[in-house]
């Protein structure tokens, strides 16, 4: 940022003897040669620079996109192309941020009908609206009524998409496709569900597993090409998927015909041939009761 910080003292502070000395330097370590910034600089809080959590690429990612304008990119294409990490590793360290608060992400509609990713940048996580906001500019606090909690201002919770329901349920298939969903998590940890949102998808996961599917088939359908962008509605997002690609029935076969009963060789009591029979006797040509011999 080009301001110059409106807290820093109007001139530069004395040093502390025996601390910022410049010819008493420690033995080992880093050694700071400073120099006071008057342009083109940001105030990052060490609980960034230094957060114990976060990876070396979140906390580079984190300070630069606190030092970009208002208004500037800061969506995966376009840090994927300023940085050479690529779009896997720079997707993996803004769910970092966003995990710890530093960024927050949203799906808006422009007055044009388009999709866009809003990104919010907190430069001191857990002051919402008080503090930095997306990309540096300070946000004034919204005015709260007295004694208002947090949960009279959260939104009402949106229904999910319906899903196939099973034609023969049964707590055995149902159970199947509960432990199915639990497991998606280890795939993507955005795909942690709880228990409200398992037993919506349960049944429709239970659908896709009478079509003769197995629950390893049905997990990698769930699981393939997901989005790179953060999964704000992970049980909308299987939802959709569950209605969108649910497989046809398995093709009609029909039952295999009974084998044909082969009678055991017998001797016929008269002649000797041998002719096929469940009971011992005579043969055909020898039986006066048939056609054939008559």
């Amino acid at each position: 940022m080009d301001n110059e910080n409106p807290s820093a003292p109007p001139r530069a502070q004395s040093r502390i003897p025996g601390k910022n000395h410049p010819h008493k330097h420690p033995h080992s370590g880093v050694v700071h040669d400073n120099v006071r910034h008057s342009t083109r600089f940001t105030v990052i809080g060490n609980h960034l620079a230094q957060h114990p959590e976060l990876s070396g690429l979140a906390i580079g990612l984190g300070v630069h996109i606190q030092s970009l304008p208002e208004g500037a990119s800061a969506d995966i294409k376009t840090l994927a192309a300023r940085f050479p990490e690529g779009a896997t590793r720079i997707a993996a360290a803004l769910r970092e941020l966003e995990a710890h608060g530093y960024l927050r992400r949203t799906r808006v509609r422009t007055e044009t009908g388009r999709i866009v990713t809003r990104t919010v940048s907190c430069n001191q996580p857990g002051h919402r609206g008080t503090q930095t906001e997306h990309h540096g500019t300070a946000a004034d606090a919204p005015t709260k009524p007295a004694r208002q909690s947090a949960s009279d201002n959260r939104p009402p919770r949106r229904k999910l998409p319906a899903v196939p329901q099973p034609a023969h349920s049964s707590p055995t298939l149902l159970q199947t496709a509960t432990d199915l969903l639990a497991g998606l998590r280890r795939a993507d940890t955005r795909l942690l569900l709880s228990a409200t949102d398992a037993g919506h998808l349960a049944p429709g996961v239970a659908a896709w597993l009478e079509r003769d599917l197995t629950p390893a088939a049905v997990r990698d359908a769930l699981i393939a090409n997901l989005p790179l962008e953060p999964l704000h509605r992970p049980a909308a997002f299987l939802a959709h998927r569950l209605a969108s690609q649910f497989p046809p029935p398995p093709p009609f076969r029909a039952p295999s015909p009974p084998p044909a009963v082969r009678h055991p060789l017998r001797n016929c009591d008269r002649c000797d041939r041998a002719f096929r029979s469940p009971t011992p006797g005579h043969c055909h040509n020898c039986r006066p009761d048939l056609p054939e011999a008559a």
